[in-house]
């Protein structure tokens, strides 16, 4: 049973002993963002590939209730004063600069990219679309972000996207892994199944999806007795290095990694594209507001041998409570007969 499985079993107790909340309407959803930008394929297979994991992107929006946008797809226009598809997706995260939300914006990017020693670009229809440059459009982001770039040379892009409060995912380890990349196959297998949920709490986060994939194409150049040419990197702790799926062990950095700083994958851990019925009935500021509990219980337990049995109990309750409070709330707000 998960950490978060145990304090839920814990809660319904509790739960029977608060007085039920006066009814509350429910606020309107915010909703996710996506934004997937589909790359010039170069060879037809590539463009074969990269369709075939579009499909599965916009699926898993579809279950999630995102908002999406899609560039490169869609027939390329002709005409002289067409948007290029470099432009479309600079203006698409300019509008999402305007939305104060706590909900992500998602920039998946699926295709090839370059890098020459100085900067790395995305290859589109039309004009490429530099790391530089997707990073001044997202730098007034209100919202939280997580880009995934599935493309060759796509390490530079965690560099130039890392912050406070994002995620990023690139497929290679840096710029010059320039040979065409699987890991966007694998990512894109994941982000909507059960088949890398690793703590089986019914949906996979962007950490799960991220480790499932790394492996599954590490197995690939493994079984097929070739080089590696990409090794995938997370960073969500805003410090622009990354780090590599073999140092985990489960969902945690093994305990022989060694650091001065917290490691990345937490914020990764909670992000999910599609959410679990359970986690639906929870708004944005609720799932905010548990996972802050959450990490006081935790700061709690490591205290525990510096206080009496009375005050480690006591400070176990009022964070349980304030949880129990949290998840009939919750419910309250699911009108019976409807889904969450």
């Amino acid at each position: 049973m998960t950490h978060r499985n145990r304090i839920c079993a814990g809660l319904w107790c509790l739960l029977l002993a608060l007085p039920a909340p006066a009814q509350q309407p429910v606020p309107p959803a915010d909703r996710s963002e996506l934004l997937l930008i589909v790359g010039a394929p170069g060879k037809a297979e590539y463009g074969q590939s990269f369709s075939t994991w579009a499909d599965r992107w916009q699926r898993a929006a579809e279950q999630a209730g995102a908002n999406v946008t899609v560039i490169g797809r869609e027939a390329q226009p002709v005409n002289a004063g067409a948007v290029a598809d470099r432009d479309a997706v600079l203006a698409a995260v300019t509008r999402n600069a305007a939305v104060n939300s706590r909900e992500p914006l998602w920039i998946v990017f699926l295709g090839h990219g370059t890098f020459d020693q100085r900067e790395a670009r995305l290859n589109l229809r039309g004009p490429d679309l530099s790391a530089s440059e997707l990073a001044e459009a997202c730098r007034p982001l209100q919202r939280p972000l997580t880009a995934v770039i599935c493309a060759s040379c796509s390490a530079p892009f965690l560099n130039a996207l890392s912050g406070p409060g994002r995620c990023v995912v690139t497929a290679t380890k840096d710029g010059n892994q320039l040979q065409y990349s699987r890991f966007g196959d694998y990512l894109s297998t994941a982000i909507a199944g059960l088949d890398g949920d690793i703590d089986r709490d019914g949906q996979t986060s962007l950490l799960e999806a991220w480790l499932f994939a790394a492996r599954r194409t590490s197995d690939f150049y493994k079984t097929a007795g070739r080089l590696a040419t990409e090794h995938s990197l997370l960073d969500d702790n805003g410090d622009q290095q990354g780090v590599r799926a073999e140092i985990f062990s489960g969902l945690k950095p093994s305990t022989q990694v060694k650091a001065d700083k917290p490691i990345d994958g937490s914020l990764a851990a909670e992000m999910c594209l599609v959410l679990s019925p359970q986690e639906r009935q929870l708004t944005a500021a609720q799932r905010q507001q548990r996972e802050q509990l959450e990490a006081e219980l935790n700061v709690v337990k490591q205290k525990k041998e510096q206080l009496s049995e009375a005050d480690y109990l006591q400070q176990l309750e009022t964070i349980l409570l304030q949880l129990a409070q949290l998840y009939q709330t919750a419910e309250q707000q699911i009108t019976p007969g409807t889904k969450p």
